[in-house]
């Protein structure tokens, strides 16, 4: 049984079925073998790694050595533990069970580590984002109280709520807008330094820049909100006769 890898390199738009090959020899012999079936890949050298071609070969009846039974079930897999143990002694007195798990608990610690560093960079992430809100919210804060003398002008003018809640959102969405111009272009270079860190996901994928994009968009325009409804309230008498 060979893997997909393995045809992909080895037999390229060639059914494999049927193939010989030989690896090696041993006292000037060669051992040939004769595929009779290709298996999906397997992600053995971690998630994030590319497959390698691999072979498999039947145990031989008689020979020590180590092999890993997998069984199917629709129930709880820990339930048959039992029942596998006593069906592999029935075949193999002197077999010895090192150890029973789940698919799901032995693929969690092969990405224990995986999930630990994708949980700090999602940690760290988070931080990022409401230190950036708190940021834009304490900046256009400051742009209002700046401009209070204008705003009441304008209101005092004529200009309506929606009017002053555009001019001051605009502002704000301006320069967020341009950061987050800056910081997708500096991702894009940047994102090749952590393709080993991804599985499943390339490293300039499109939904995922989007997404993120518009995530820090709705966060900006959250942050300017509020300063851009105190902005409404100004009142112009008030406004002009503090300046």
């Amino acid at each position: 049984m060979i893997n997909e890898a393995f045809a992909r390199r080895f037999f390229p738009g060639e059914d494999p079925v049927g193939k010989r090959f030989y690896e090696g020899e041993q006292q000037g012999k060669h051992f040939w073998y004769e595929i009779v079936g290709v298996v999906g890949d397997m992600h053995r050298q971690g998630l994030e790694q590319q497959t390698i071609p691999e072979y498999f070969v039947p145990l031989i009846a008689g020979v020590s050595g180590t092999a890993d039974l997998m069984v199917r079930t629709g129930g709880d897999p820990l339930a048959l533990a039992s029942g596998v143990r006593q069906s592999i002694r029935s075949v193999e007195k002197n077999s010895m069970i090192l150890r029973v798990t789940t698919a799901e608990s032995r693929m969690g610690e092969l990405s224990a580590q995986r999930r630990f560093q994708t949980w700090l960079l999602a940690l760290f992430a988070g931080l990022a984002l409401v230190l950036a809100s708190i940021g834009i919210y304490g900046l256009m804060h400051y742009a209002v109280a700046q401009r209070t003398r204008e705003i009441g002008i304008r209101i005092a003018l004529g200009a309506r709520s929606s009017d002053v809640l555009k001019l001051v959102i605009g502002q704000g969405l301006k320069l967020a807008l341009l950061g987050i111009a800056l910081g997708w272009l500096a991702a894009l270079w940047l994102t090749d330094a952590m393709t080993h860190l991804l599985f499943g996901v390339k490293a300039n994928d499109a939904p995922t820049f989007a997404g993120v994009a518009l995530l820090l968009t709705l966060v900006a325009l959250a942050a300017c909100w509020i300063p851009a409804r105190r902005a409404t309230r100004v009142d112009p008498i008030i406004a002009l006769r503090c300046e």
